[in-house]
């Protein structure tokens, strides 16, 4: 099968999305597959060759680490030679209509939030994942917790607030700490931050201006955070997050080591079916399909509470996905061909 994976992207997300298109590529290359690998971005204005010599070019060696810092996007957008305002790079559609299908290894805005899913499908071509409105809606976290919250999953208390400079000080005399603040459609945990005093509240509502005007102020909840995925319909083993320092923040999520990440997640039986039933109850509900990766917190008396679900997540050497898989004996490779077949009949469905 003729493959093309679309990587990186202009979101604060790029650099965990260049990962996971370079290990998503080798992958399926190992399993026999023509696969070419291109950056959603900047496309091929580096790339002087045919489009059909792509599905033998190397792997770029320096796209699988990920930096600590998410990227400097004016930086990225600076060093595009081509300035369109388009999110598609160079020759980047002319090559998906080369290939069976596309394989999308993206995350944040550019990729999760619907808008490439709805451009692709205008053109014709086969993509992998949820659609453009599931994906929209999954994307914005305040939607999708008004959506799951009426069928029964609990979710903690939160706000969706919109705000400038001038506004925070009256939203952090009103606001019941400890709490969480989050941009509105951001992924990665970037931006994220946990405020248990005043001061702390107004440097977090201060970086969420960074991220957009939107942010979800959420009730902070105590437990242990446990995450679980959705494969073709049915829940993976959970896995449970153990940060050796602070919470499970972009650097603890892809530096090896940073986090302790055990799966199957040492919890009681009762627990592990809660948490499957409200993550497949979430993925039904929004109308996702092929794959999804669910958080949660669950505290001491076993109660999950829901905090948000990623339509494309990470395949990063240390995502999760790809170890929730491996416990059920799915390798790496097959868990990328399992996507691939489930989203073509996902897509001709």
């Amino acid at each position: 099968m003729k493959i093309v994976v679309l990587a990186g992207g202009l979101s604060t997300e790029r650099n965990v999305s260049l990962s996971s298109g370079t290990m998503v590529a080798q992958a399926l290359r190992e399993r026999g597959h023509q696969v070419a690998l291109a950056d959603l971005f900047f496309g091929l204005e580096n790339y002087s060759g045919t489009l059909e010599s792509l599905y033998d070019a190397p792997i770029p060696e320096e796209w699988k680490k990920v930096s600590t810092q998410a990227p400097d996007l004016d930086a990225v957008i600076a060093a595009r030679k081509k300035k369109s305002q388009s999110i598609f790079g160079d020759r980047v559609i002319d090559l998906c209509r080369t290939a069976d299908v596309t394989f999308l290894a993206l995350h944040g805005g550019s990729g999760e939030d619907g808008r490439l899913q709805a451009a692709l499908d205008m053109h014709g071509i086969l993509y992998t994942g949820s659609d453009y409105l599931s994906s929209g809606i999954a994307m914005d976290k305040d939607m999708t917790k008004q959506l799951v919250a009426a069928q029964g999953v609990i979710t903690p208390a939160w706000e969706t607030v919109e705000y400038t400079e001038a506004d925070i000080p009256a939203l952090v005399e009103r606001t019941k700490r400890p709490c969480v603040v989050k941009p509105l459609s951001s992924g990665s945990s970037i931006g994220v931050s946990i405020a248990h005093s005043a001061d702390e509240l107004r440097d977090a509502l201060e970086l969420g201006l960074h991220y957009g005007s939107k942010c979800v102020i959420e009730q902070y909840i105590q437990g242990r955070e446990i995450q679980i995925a959705v494969l073709d319909g049915e829940a993976l083993p959970s896995i449970e997050i153990i940060p050796k320092k602070g919470f499970y923040d972009y650097a603890n999520k892809y530096q090896p080591g940073a986090a302790e990440e055990v799966c199957p997640s040492p919890i009681p039986a009762e627990w592990e079916a809660k948490i499957a039933a409200a993550a497949k109850t979430v993925f039904n509900t929004i109308g996702l399909s092929v794959y999804s990766r669910a958080d949660f917190i669950v505290t001491e008396d076993g109660t999950p509470y829901f905090l948000e679900i990623n339509n494309l997540p990470g395949m990063t050497p240390t995502s999760l996905v790809p170890q929730e898989a491996a416990a059920v004996g799915i390798s790496y490779g097959e868990l990328c061909e399992r996507i691939v077949s489930a989203s073509i009949k996902a897509r001709k469905g």
